[in-house]
């Protein structure tokens, strides 16, 4: 794997000290600058990875992964997480199934039950033949997404 050489510039430098002696970011954040001003090559002192993992009580992969980023993209990109991307496939109940979800759970429970349990949601779906399987953990996340009262 090549090594990236961290070169910061002194107005760079300066910004990540006043950063890290601020201590007012987050903690992924303050460790990155950290990260990145013990990486700096600029003075000569440049410390190896596994001082600074020793240092900062990091991965040695993220310690790789700042240095890359940072000589890839720069210095924002180092500093500041990738966001996470949209997740829409993750949701099972939604659209149409989503109104007959609701519809279900806001109608009488089967007989000899006193109210519909989360079990009971999903293999109700199932046997409707509108999903063909559903987790009682999905079921407990829409209905905690819902803003609806049983029984209006």
């Amino acid at each position: 794997m090549a090594k990236y050489r961290v070169t910061l510039t002194a107005d760079e430098r300066n910004a990540l000290e006043k950063l890290v002696s601020v201590g007012k970011a987050a903690a992924r954040k303050l460790t990155h600058g950290r990260i990145l001003l013990l990486a700096d090559t600029a003075d000569g002192q440049e410390y190896r990875d596994d001082q600074i993992v020793r240092a900062l009580g990091t991965s040695l992969r993220s310690v790789a992964r700042i240095r890359q980023r940072f000589v890839t993209e720069g210095l924002d990109a180092a500093l500041n997480p990738k966001p996470q991307p949209a997740r829409p496939d993750k949701i099972k109940i939604k659209g149409d199934l989503e109104q007959h979800f609701i519809r279900l759970a806001c109608s009488e429970p089967p007989e000899g039950r006193d109210h519909w349990t989360l079990q009971l949601l999903a293999d109700e779906l199932v046997v409707l033949g509108l999903v063909a399987s559903l987790s009682t953990e999905t079921v407990r996340q829409a209905l905690k997404k819902m803003t609806f009262a049983r029984g209006l």
